[in-house]
């Protein structure tokens, strides 16, 4: 079976879904009191300027099913190098500006939804379901949705980069 291939067993592409379970996840997952305290834990905090971090359900969904994962990818990828990830929105817990600025410049809210290869960029994720990626080298789209999103993480598809009018 090619990696691109879904199984018969789950949503995700056999790479993805293997990478997926590898790292401890499987079809019905779901932990939703985690996914709370991490939304609480955003909403209380408040930077020096006052910046504060916006939840919605999107952002929580993702977090009850994924949340706690450290995913890797493996082999050479499509397009580039598989890239390792946590989804875990405290990585981005002190960048409630950054995931403001980003949303002003989408038309939309925007939160924290993990991090890549060890904080050399943020996931976030906008209140669409939309995922996105945030590194020194600017703004990445990874998908429409969650699902979307990892499998380009996992097997390595190329992110559209973002520009000035957003997408």
């Amino acid at each position: 079976m090619r990696a691109f291939e879904r199984t018969a067993t789950t949503r995700f592409p056999a790479a993805v879904d293997a990478a997926l379970r590898e790292a401890g996840w499987q079809p019905g997952r779901w932990d939703i009191k985690a996914a709370e305290q991490w939304a609480d834990a955003l909403r209380a905090h408040v930077s020096p300027a006052g910046h504060r971090h916006t939840v919605f359900p999107a952002a929580v969904e993702a977090w009850a099913e994924f949340g706690g994962l450290r995913i890797a990818g493996a082999g050479a990828g499509r397009h580039i190098a598989p890239t390792p990830f946590e989804i875990d929105p405290l990585h981005g817990l002190h960048l409630a500006r950054t995931a403001a600025d980003l949303g002003r410049a989408l038309g939309t809210e925007v939160c924290p939804l993990g991090q890549e290869l060890d904080g050399q960029a943020l996931l976030t994720i906008d209140a669409h379901g939309r995922v996105y990626s945030l590194d020194h080298t600017g703004d990445w789209y990874l998908g429409p949705d969650i699902d979307q999103a990892i499998g380009s993480l996992v097997t390595g598809v190329q992110p559209a980069r973002l520009s000035a009018g957003g997408r």
